[in-house]
């Protein structure tokens, strides 16, 4: 039986682990990470998974294909030991049936706060209309806007996630480089919803020229 594919987050996510698909396979991202507009366009994940990091693909590539495909039965659902746990380190939704599966995942393991970050408010907005959100799934929408800081969380999410230029709105910037596991905004419901980084390309701070 093929079994979802956990990683475990080194660097800036160290003590983390997370669920994760493939990018450069996902539509969406590909279409994002195409415009010139979008954060997408500095993806870090098409880049790593592209040169580097290639190896890590069949692994993305099979929880692409389980959870995408169709619903878990409740043995296949993961047993969690962690207080924490992350969706799309890599990767993006992709579609109802993908959401749906992180949904029964959530509720599987009620201990573990699973914080999920997405663009796609379409899939979010259609799901929760006529499902309840598990009480320990916290959904940040992860704003493409790059320096237009989003304000108000949209409906269904808990959260926004903004990226902004490293000389732009500094009193504002938020997620500054210390580890997840030291800050945990992301990772708790409550405390601070708007959170803002620093545009970064390969972990380092992106800045203006000139």
């Amino acid at each position: 039986m093929q079994q979802v594919h956990i990683s475990k987050m080194t660097g800036k996510l160290d003590g983390f682990k997370a669920i994760s698909t493939n990018t450069v396979t996902n539509a969406f991202c590909i279409k994002m990470n195409s415009q010139g507009d979008s954060i997408c366009r500095l993806c870090y994940s098409h880049g790593m998974l592209k040169s580097y990091r290639k190896n890590m693909q069949p692994a993305l590539q099979r929880n692409s294909d389980l959870l995408s495909a169709r619903l878990l039965d409740q043995s296949e659902l993961p047993t969690l030991l962690d207080a924490f746990l992350r969706i799309n380190a890599h990767g993006e939704l992709i579609n109802a049936t993908h959401l749906e599966n992180i949904c029964r995942i959530a509720e599987h393991n009620p201990h573990c706060n699973v914080a999920l970050w997405t663009k796609r408010k379409d899939l979010i907005n259609k799901m929760f209309k006529t499902r309840t959100k598990p009480a320990n799934l916290i959904l940040i929408f992860s704003n493409p806007k790059i320096g237009k800081i989003l304000d108000t969380v949209p409906n269904h999410f808990d959260k926004v996630f903004n990226n902004v230029a490293f000389e732009d709105h500094q009193d504002r910037q938020n997620c500054t480089g210390q580890q997840c596991k030291s800050c945990l905004a992301c990772y708790k419901f409550g405390g601070t919803d708007i959170i803002v980084e620093a545009v970064k390309l390969n972990g380092r701070s992106v800045k203006k020229k000139g």
